[in-house]
């Protein structure tokens, strides 16, 4: 898994696409070639972008689920809702289909945001309302998340 850093600034153009920042796209040159997913959230209004890897490693996972479960297959159809399979284009643009677009709000200001392996592609306004704390304290909100965790030998969680 490589993990990918940063929060990046763009535009969307009249056709739904993004130029990916040079930052970002060096991070993922190993991907390129193979392409994405890119899906809505679960949680929030935004996209998730997913390196090729990381989604058939998410599939694995998935497809271990007993799809005779209906929940269990309830939560596959509405987990790949919305899927599509996109690329970066020569001039370093992703394109965002229309009913994703949709889906998350995307007027003119995106953020593109890392989120371990995987990118979330925001509404500027959104994203800044997601992190803003209004709905909830991040403090009380890491401490309830990782302050049990502590595996690291130097003590640091």
């Amino acid at each position: 898994m490589n993990t990918i850093v940063g929060t990046y600034e763009c535009k969307v153009d009249a056709k739904g696409r993004l130029m990916m920042p040079a930052p970002l796209k060096k991070q993922l040159t190993a991907s390129l070639q193979d392409g994405f997913v890119l899906k809505r959230s679960v949680f929030q209004s935004c996209l998730e972008l997913y390196p090729m890897v990381e989604w058939d490693a998410m599939m694995k996972k998935i497809n271990k689920l007993n799809r005779f479960v209906k929940k269990n297959n309830d939560f596959i159809r509405r987990f790949t809702a919305g899927v599509k399979v996109v690329e970066v284009d020569a001039l370093g643009r992703l394109l965002v289909p229309k009913d994703l677009v949709t889906f998350a709000s995307i007027s003119k200001d995106v953020v593109f945001s890392s989120a371990v392996n995987i990118v979330e592609i925001w509404d500027k306004d959104l994203y800044e309302k997601s992190i803003s704390g209004e709905d909830m304290d991040f403090a009380d909100l890491a401490e309830e998340v990782m302050g049990n965790i502590n595996d690291d030998e130097d003590g640091i969680s």
